[in-house]
């Protein structure tokens, strides 16, 4: 799928579906609380594209971005009933941090 196709998805989403095992598994695991997963989403210079590889039951997607802090994450989620349900959040690896400045 197109950014563009996928960046007007985002645009019609009306909020966030948070699963409470997620936002404890993205805390516990990655210290990112659910607000820096949604602060990525609203912060300029995103990169959004399929996540291929993990899209066996339902379309995913993947995000690169930062939060107001400038901390840079990597967010895997789906979209539920124009709602953005975050299934991993973590720092940028080394790989995508360096794929992300060459990008933007």
């Amino acid at each position: 799928m197109s950014m563009e196709i996928i960046y007007e998805k985002l645009r019609k989403c009306t909020g966030y579906e948070w699963d409470r095992h997620n936002i404890n598994k993205n805390w516990k695991k990655h210290h990112v609380a659910p607000v820096e997963s949604e602060q990525v989403f609203f912060n300029n210079q995103l990169i959004v594209a399929d996540d291929i590889k993990h899209s066996k039951s339902e379309i995913r997607y993947y995000a690169l971005g930062k939060t107001d802090r400038n901390r840079k994450l990597f967010i895997s989620f789906t979209i539920r009933s124009l709602k953005i349900r975050v299934i991993s959040s973590r720092d940028m690896s080394k790989k995508e941090r360096d794929n992300y400045e060459r990008y933007i």
